[in-house]
């Protein structure tokens, strides 16, 4: 179950980020775009799934539950706005990084103490990630941008590199609440309970704008659907890897998911330089088989 949850993960994550792209470049803001994927994800629960009304969890299930969400929220919409204004081939490696610092914060708040086996896995697949998604000519082109700005200055890289640790610690308080209830559950209020955080923060800073943002989510329906779909396979997928994994070692499965962008990017988009990809693509298969076989 867990090693079909890791497959569905990384094909499904992937298309998410396009739909979330694709919304972005037609006027939608990133806080809408987050807050209607919560709240649609959060009726569809509601409607199909009335039993996940509980009661009687811990108080310590309800503040690992608040605390995901927050930081979960504020990763979600950095990333977005991080990917309408951003190269994705840049920002792509930094994300790899993401295992590192949830292996960091998994050690100190689960306990989990990551093998050595495990730790040479994390560190292949972000060397890997880097292989897939950095060539020469990109490498020449921010080295040019990063005369005028420092890369780890410009704007779009702040953003990603909060998103990854917003959404690495993230991942550690969600395992925590996923340990003191179940997957399906840690699921429907990660949803609840970022909804009505958005909803918080939409109703302080777009209070001239959200009409319009709604009028834009009729328009592009198909798209929000879309998105919602494959978001809330990848959540309910990651859930049900962290129930079973170490974080670290989970997050640095999901990095696996470039393998899918080098397929899309060659066979939809004629990308160059597929021979280094794959190479890039089969470091991180062997950090894979690493830490699913020997961490």
């Amino acid at each position: 179950m867990t090693s079909f949850a890791i497959l569905v993960r990384i094909l499904a994550n992937p298309l998410s980020n396009v739909f979330q792209k694709q919304l972005t470049q037609r006027s939608a803001n990133p806080l809408f775009v987050i807050s209607a994927t919560y709240g649609i994800l959060m009726l569809v629960c509601l409607a199909f799934w009335p039993q996940l009304r509980f009661t009687g969890l811990l108080f310590e299930f309800w503040q690992s539950m608040l605390i995901s969400s927050l930081f979960a929220m504020f990763g979600n919409v950095f990333l977005v706005k991080a990917m309408h204004t951003g190269d994705l081939s840049v920002l792509g490696p930094i994300n790899a990084y993401k295992a590192i610092v949830g292996m960091l914060i998994g050690v100190f708040l689960l306990n989990e103490i990551p093998g050595w086996w495990g730790l040479t896995g994390v560190l292949l697949i972000v060397a890997g990630s880097y292989i897939v998604l950095n060539d020469k000519q990109q490498r020449k082109e921010i080295s040019l941008q990063s005369e005028k700005v420092g890369l780890f200055r410009r704007p779009e890289v702040k953003l990603r590199l909060a998103a990854l640790v917003f959404s690495a610690i993230d991942g550690a308080f969600l395992k925590k609440a996923i340990i003191l209830s179940t997957p399906t559950i840690a699921f429907f209020y990660w949803c609840a309970i970022g909804f009505g955080l958005t909803l918080i923060w939409i109703s302080l800073t777009m209070r001239t704008t959200w009409r319009a943002q709604t009028t834009l989510l009729v328009s592009q329906k198909t798209t929000y659907l879309a998105l919602c779909a494959t978001v809330g396979v990848t959540q309910m997928a990651s859930n049900v890897v962290l129930a079973d994994m170490p974080v670290g070692y989970a997050l640095a499965l999901f990095q696996t998911s470039a393998l899918v962008s080098v397929l899309f990017g060659y066979q939809f988009f004629n990308e160059q330089g597929i021979l280094r990809k794959l190479i890039g693509a089969g470091v991180m298969v062997a950090g894979a088989v690493l830490i699913t076989v020997l961490g």
